[in-house]
């Protein structure tokens, strides 16, 4: 009697790996570039700006690559999340060296992606907890708050245009700065009745 063909182990050289990495990669070249001449320089914010819109990008391509030619490894499941942390992290704590997010917005990101994160990995013993619609939804915002202020109004707009841009800029800053916080407490309500289930089991 044959034994059954064991499926062929991915390896972690792959394209949607190197993307991950790429986007690892280009976190100091995007807080460089933010930095430089304390953010002042429009030139400077537009490239900090394209070095985050490719990093974002990578996100989904690395995604869809690994899901669709079969290149899922515990790797990439390990640093695709770590990978996302650092961007974003990284840009909000530069925003509010320079100024430009408050730092309890900042520290509230901070904390709610690296405490889940960690739990997760607490957790994973009594199941996944799974993407909800809401950390979805927090993700967008978060990336399209951080985006959006990279780019150098300041240098394009002055008067009412600006007030009104920097208007629209807060309300999406405090609305991702919610949802952040409320999809936070139901990861941890999610992972304390995982926990219980688990343990009934």
């Amino acid at each position: 009697m044959s034994t059954p063909a064991q499926p062929a182990k991915v390896s972690a050289w792959n394209i949607a790996n190197y993307l991950t990495v790429l986007r690892i990669v280009l976190v100091p070249l995007v807080v460089w570039l933010l930095l430089a001449r304390d953010g002042d320089d429009a030139w400077f914010r537009l490239g900090a700006f394209a070095a985050f819109a490719a990093a974002s990008i990578t996100d989904k391509i690395d995604g869809d690559i690994a899901r669709a030619r079969g290149l899922v490894t515990d790797f990439g499941k390990i640093a695709d999340p770590i990978a996302d942390k650092l961007l974003l992290g990284a840009v909000f704590v530069c925003l509010s060296l320079l100024g430009e997010v408050w730092w309890w917005v900042t520290v509230v990101i901070l904390v709610r992606e690296v405490g889940i994160t960690l739990l997760r990995f607490v957790v994973i013993r009594y199941g996944v907890i799974a993407a909800s619609p809401g950390g979805k939804l927090k993700t967008v915002l978060q990336v399209a708050a951080a985006g959006l202020l990279l780019l150098p109004w300041s240098s394009w707009l002055s008067g009412t245009p600006l007030a009104v841009v920097e208007g629209a800029l807060l309300v999406l800053v405090l609305a991702a700065a919610a949802v952040t916080l409320v999809t936070g407490v139901d990861y941890l309500v999610r992972a304390y009745r995982l926990v219980q289930g688990g343990r009934r089991a």
